[in-house]
């Protein structure tokens, strides 16, 4: 044996990462170090390592990426590893090559396999030689414009811009014809140049409706290596995963042996050690093909996990520290099913556009493997993944872990912050899904029924909320269950519920007894009992029970496994609904940083054309034109912090058949 001793594990990673990785060094003795940024300072991950160091300020969005602050916090805290978790600089070879010449154990493989396999280019080259099946494609040297759109007509579109250096979706593009070419490939390079500092990018033949499947891969020093099975990743959202499930219902215990098999001779090939995984596209003829490979941990590898009894994280612990694998591939035992969704805080109706703020109200449900790192009253920044939290079930068979899944998904209460809860039970829920029939094409195809709202949900919601809203108003420090209204009266409200205004008409018939009317219907709601953050009533003689989160004038609002933002518009001197769609005002969807404006005062566009682009959560969003016309103010500048709903530029209207409006590009 070759051992690397080590004691004390400094982890280069925050939030659900930071916090799975001292659960498993915690349980194998180590003791673990934390970092955080600012804005992370009171974070769970921080108060839950034995020690931890502050890398960042001001600048959070960057802090985790700065490798000799992180060299210098393993220093000062006298650590003797360094465990990347599976985000940041989890995949990066300077990282890695920089804990090696500081004497730090990498928990992770080598800094050269990081980088054979981190250029996207170079792994295709080295698969090929391996003999793993690649997709036809462009990963040549000349990067010129000229050259990639040549090379794109050559492969046929549709065609797949993906970053060289990247992964996790960033700097990737689905390009449709030629004539969208050059505005995406010049969307993808910008994308892989803030996420990775690499602007280079490979072209693929797009696959249509491929499956995404992915391997674990588990390898020691000494040569020795074995598959653990596949995951279904199909189930994306701008190529980023929200649904992974083991094994892939797709996958036929054959087809599981080829690609392991293929896996393993790939590992083999790099003298890989540690933890990974290999992803493929799976065509509808069942042919597979390499897309890349991830050098490190993956965030759905509970459900390997789940279906194999094995820590894949105490696993990479000890093959860092020197042990041979503890099982051959004749050892690995698959147990049912499990299935894994990430929670992400995101307005799912809205285009996914990343949410920040504050999680008024968090519980998780039992019964479910939930990974996060929140609790009541927790920031959410704008800074980092929009992901946060994953739920993983498993059952005997695929039916018993999404039944348990939707459970649990259900009774799940977080509010303060939007998020895609709502959408992931659809997803769960939707016949295709339910089948195992979801392709990487399902989101797309099934996008208006995954993004509907229950209409009956919605106004019992409201209608409740109307209840709450003056029962739980004004004296914060009236006793729960106090009432507030004492006359029968009705009272008219409108309240802003999903985005729409609607009316809302409230009177008492007797005590803690109320109708409610709203449009053609009426409710009638009793209510039973009334703690700070929970409600149980009657509604139409059935008993129900919910949990809310009081913010001012907006009650958020968990019922029937749903979400709901209720805001109260009844004294508002106006409200969203009411103002100008055309007011020319271009507003920030969310909070980021402005990573380019593309246009200047004086200049015309048209609706619709690209004003400037945003990065929130690692991700860039394109905020256009609301109208045709003249540019009068810009208000932000490239590099700009902004918050959601600021006003970033003015544009006064021209007519359409103008000589203006003749004249924008």
């Amino acid at each position: 044996m070759n051992p690397s001793s080590f004691h004390k594990i400094l982890i280069a990673n925050r939030g659900e990462i930071a916090m799975r990785i001292i659960r498993s060094a915690r349980a194998l003795g180590y003791r673990t170090i934390a970092v955080y940024s600012t804005v992370d300072a009171d974070a769970r991950h921080v108060r839950e390592a034995d020690q931890a160091v502050c890398i960042g300020d001001p600048l959070p969005s960057q802090s985790y990426l700065r490798i000799p602050a992180l060299i210098e916090a393993a220093r000062l805290a006298g650590a003797d590893a360094v465990h990347p978790g599976y985000g940041f600089l989890a995949e990066n070879g300077e990282f890695a090559q920089a804990c090696r010449d500081a004497g730090l154990v990498f928990i992770g493989p080598s800094p050269e396999a990081i980088v054979a396999m981190g250029h996207k280019a170079g792994a295709k080259a080295l698969m090929q030689a391996a003999g793993v099946p690649c997709i036809p494609g462009y990963q040549g040297d000349d990067q010129g414009d000229e050259r990639l759109a040549e090379e794109a007509v050559r492969i046929g579109f549709p065609v797949m811009i993906k970053a060289t250096a990247g992964g996790g979706g960033r700097g990737m593009r689905l390009v449709p014809s030629a004539a969208d070419f050059a505005e995406l490939l010049r969307s993808a390079r910008s994308e892989a140049q803030s996420a990775f500092g690499d602007p280079g990018v490979i072209l693929e033949r797009a696959i249509v409706e491929p499956r995404h499947i992915e391997i674990q891969v588990l390898a020691d020093r000494y040569g020795h290596a074995i598959h653990l099975g596949e995951r279904d990743c199909s189930v994306q959202r701008r190529h980023q995963k929200l649904i992974e499930e083991a094994p892939s219902p797709a996958a036929s215990a054959e087809l599981r042996a080829r690609m392991g098999a293929t896996a393993v001779a790939a590992v083999r090939a790099i003298r890989y050690e540690g933890a990974g995984t290999l992803e493929f596209l799976l065509d509808q003829e069942g042919s597979f093909y390499f897309m890349e490979m991830n050098t490190r941990l993956q965030v759905e590898h509970p459900v390997t996990e789940a279906i194999t009894g094995l820590d894949l994280v105490e696993l990479q612990l000890r093959v860092a520290a020197g042990e041979p694998l503890p099982l051959t591939q004749d050892d690995v035992r698959f147990n049912g099913h499990a299935i894994e969704v990430r929670l992400c805080a995101e307005d799912a109706g809205e285009g996914f556009v990343p949410q920040s703020g504050t999680m008024a109200l968090w519980r998780m449900p039992a019964g479910l493997r939930v990974e996060d790192a929140l609790r009541s009253g927790a920031d959410i920044p704008p800074f980092y993944d929009s992901m946060i939290a994953k739920f993983v079930s498993h059952g005997r068979t695929r039916e018993e872990a999404l039944r348990k899944l939707a459970a649990g998904l259900q009774d799940a209460v977080a509010l303060g912050v939007t998020t895609n809860q709502a959408f992931l039970q659809r997803c769960l829920a939707n016949p295709v899904f339910a089948a195992g029939g979801a392709t990487t094409a399902f989101v797309a195809q099934h996008q208006d029924e995954l993004l509907a709202e229950d209409g009956d949900v919605q106004r019992r919601a409201a209608a409740l909320a109307a209840v709450l809203l003056h029962e739980t108003g004004g004296d914060r420090q009236r006793a729960p269950g106090a009432r507030r209204l004492t006359h029968t009266l009705p009272i008219s409200l409108r309240l802003e519920v999903a985005g729409r205004l609607t009316s809302v008409s409230v009177s008492v018939t007797r005590d803690r007894s109320f109708t409610v009317s709203i449009a053609d219907q009426v409710f009638a709601i009793e209510l039973v009992e009334l703690a700070e953050v929970f409600v149980r009533f009657v509604c139409d003689g059935l008993q129900e029970k919910a949990a809310f989160h009081r913010d001012g004038p907006t009650l958020w609002l968990h019922y029937r496994g749903v979400p709901v933002r209720v805001g109260d518009r009844t004294r508002a001197a106006s409200v969203r609904q009411g103002e100008e769609a055309g007011d020319g005002k271009l507003r920030a969807s969310m909070n980021g940083r402005v990573v380019a404006v593309m246009v200047g005062v004086g200049d015309t566009v048209r609706a619709g054309q690209p004003v400037l682009i945003l990065e929130a959560m690692k991700m860039e969003h394109v905020h256009s034109a609301p109208i045709a016309g003249t540019v009068t103010a810009l208000h932000v500048a490239s590099g700009d912090q902004i918050a959601a709903s600021r006003i970033v530029a003015e544009i006064e209207a021209v007519a359409e058949n103008s000589a203006a409006a003749r004249s924008m590009p």
